[in-house]
């Protein structure tokens, strides 16, 4: 980037601290952030810092089971937004990309920009941009060229999903940047799409590997995708929640440390002659699944009489559910 150019960013940044606009832009509150609590200089161009390596190591042992996990994903990530220029990072909670895809041709480039395993770019190190703020704000969003902090960044397209692990907890971020000057709006839309459901992806095969021995289920309302997952014991009792199942039903970790049906919502209110009913209508279904229909095998299997058998089948009958 040329001086001027650089210097007029910084200008612009400087006004927009000014004028109040935090309180109503998201953006700006960012850039508020990198000026006034962090204390950094839109000017600044000393490249983005880089851990040693003995660091670099250390921080990716700390993600190494999110690791495992998002392989397949970033392979396919890439696979969509590679051959345009754009290079994909997963970064840790401290704002450091830890894995990453990338051509071989635009190596150096996107070395030569910082992005990088190994590279920092939290907010309180790199100002305003796409890994950094959506570790603080928790969300998916887009930095695209000048709503970077730093003038150097001005060339960069940035969009970056929050990953969370299996108990809830905000894990890593996960990125596509671009440097290329003519990534137009829908296209940036599209990769935005991209990304959010790479990261759900990520966080549903981490979340079964977590819970390698239990029952995965959808939650009822699964309005957020497949990345809304309850883990279920062989009793059916709820042991483990992604965050989208504890925002549709709303468990707490308090709530998931003790014994709740997979039924129950979060204060446990539910009906016990109910729940006996629709268990033995469950049992019954299954074992009569298991014999073909042939009831009295099923009435066997249940150390029950055809006749009970029969009486209980016709409530079954008369409710399905």
């Amino acid at each position: 980037m040329d001086v001027v150019h650089g210097g007029h960013h910084a200008h612009r940044v400087e006004a927009a601290l000014g004028s109040g606009a935090a309180a109503t832009s998201s953006l700006v509150a960012s850039w508020q952030r990198s000026s006034r609590l962090h204390r950094l200089d839109p000017a600044d161009y000393k490249p983005p810092r880089r851990l040693g390596s003995r660091e670099f190591d250390q921080a990716r042992q700390r993600m190494e089971p999110l690791l495992r996990a998002a392989q397949s994903s970033l392979d396919r990530l890439y696979l969509a937004v590679g051959g345009v220029g754009c290079c994909v990072l997963l970064a840790d909670t401290d704002g450091v990309p830890v894995d990453r895809r990338g051509a071989v041709a635009d190596d150096d480039t996107f070395r030569a920009w910082g992005l990088w395993t190994g590279s920092v770019w939290s907010e309180d190190a790199e100002g305003t941009n796409g890994i950094g703020t959506c570790l603080v704000e928790r969300r998916p969003l887009t930095i695209h060229c000048d709503q970077h902090f730093f003038s150097r960044n001005t060339a960069l397209s940035c969009t970056t999903a929050p990953v969370y692990d299996h108990e809830g907890n905000l894990a890593a971020a996960l990125d596509v940047s671009s440097c290329r000057a003519d990534l137009t709006e829908s296209f940036v839309n599209l990769i935005s799409v991209a990304v959010g459901d790479a990261a759900r992806a990520i966080e549903a095969v981490a979340f079964r590997q977590a819970f390698p021995d239990r029952r995965i289920v959808l939650t009822p309302d699964a309005k957020s995708g497949s990345a809304s997952l309850l883990a279920l014991d062989k009793d059916d009792l709820v042991v483990g929640a992604t965050r989208a199942a504890r925002r549709v039903l709303g468990p707490t970790s308090e709530w998931l440390g003790k014994p709740v049906p997979a039924g129950d919502d979060a204060g446990g209110r539910t009906c016990p002659s109910e729940d006996l009913a629709r268990a033995e209508r469950a049992a019954m279904k299954r074992t009569l699944a298991r014999v073909d229909g042939n009831v009295s095998a099923a009435a066997k299997a249940l150390g029950i009489s055809r006749a009970t058998f029969y009486r209980k089948l016709g409530r079954v009958r008369r409710d399905p559910h």
